[in-house]
């Protein structure tokens, strides 16, 4: 007996060759029918012809809609050469997409990429505070930070010129330089947090004012400008894909985050002695100075989200 499997198989064979033997038929059909269906079209378009041939109007709107139509096509091929030039350009240079990081699904997207990218992984991050970006719940990178591999992390020293320019730049009052000595201070404290459990966390304190936020995992750098008068998250944000090309952004942002970080006036902060560790280009100590006993700023008690 023949179960179902084998009814398939049985019937398979005709069944495939009867489709064939159908389209060859309706094929000799069309192609049998055509001289009598082009011979119909011709005869009612020479009727129609003779009708409007002599109508000044309707052949003056169809020379209009026909520019029209033509220099649309031109134009929209144009932009079409235009486009792909601009997306070539884009491509040579690794850029992968720009977003305005306004929109709740944009921010929600490049979030997930981040934590795609980083955890479990290395990263490496260049900021102003880091509070919003890390320390808070909500932070795009907390977590990240929480469930990478390792964390090199550079911010503003609160202390120094850097924070009061950036404070100064910002138009809303209610940020200034002990707002953002607070901020910091509560980044410091996750890290912290992380170090004590036995996270492969350091951090560096740089003293001039923010120029890029930038973070680094895997295959991507996702860069912003820091813009005076502008709050960061609503300046756009550009994501950079590493890429075999000389010519890529990828190993200029790269190569510019080495550098700060390997810069021996950029002290690191010491979790245990909560000191700036100053070093020289071999790594040798050369002194120690202590972070928040050189705070001239009142820390506020509450610091606004």
């Amino acid at each position: 007996m023949f179960g179902t499997k084998n009814l398939k198989e049985l019937f398979a064979v005709p069944s495939h060759i009867l489709s064939h033997i159908a389209i060859i038929a309706i094929s000799a059909s069309i192609a049998l029918s055509l001289p009598y269906t082009v011979g119909i079209i011709a005869q009612k378009f020479l009727v129609y012809w003779a009708f409007i041939g002599n109508e000044k109007i309707f052949m003056l709107t169809v020379e209009i809609v026909t520019a029209v139509f033509l220099i649309f096509i031109f134009n929209y091929i144009g932009w079409i050469r235009r486009e792909r030039r601009r997306a070539v350009t884009a491509r040579e240079a690794g850029l992968v997409s720009l977003s305005s990081s306004r929109g709740t699904f944009a921010r929600k997207k490049s979030r997930k990429r981040k934590e795609d990218q980083g955890i479990a992984r290395d990263i490496m991050v260049i900021g102003s505070t880091g509070y919003r970006t890390f320390a808070t719940c909500d932070g795009e990178l907390h977590t990240v930070v929480r469930n990478c591999r390792e964390a090199r992390i550079m911010l503003l020293n609160p202390c120094r010129e850097g924070a009061t320019i950036r404070a100064k730049s910002i138009i809303d009052p209610e940020i200034t330089p002990s707002r953002l000595a607070a901020q910091i201070r509560e980044s410091i404290a996750f890290l912290k947090e992380l170090r004590s459990a036995q996270k492969d966390i350091r951090l560096k304190l740089y003293a001039s004012a923010p120029f890029l936020k930038m973070t680094i995992s895997g295959d991507y750098i996702w860069v912003k400008h820091y813009h005076g008068g502008h709050d960061v998250l609503g300046m756009p944000e550009y994501i950079f894909r590493h890429i075999r090309n000389p010519g890529s952004l990828f190993g200029i942002f790269y190569q510019y985050f080495q550098n700060q970080w390997n810069n021996p006036d950029i002290p690191e902060y010491d979790f245990e002695t909560d000191q700036l560790v100053y070093r020289d280009a071999s790594g040798n100590e050369l002194k120690r100075e202590e972070l928040w006993r050189a705070t001239r700023f009142r820390i506020p008690e509450e610091i606004s989200a």
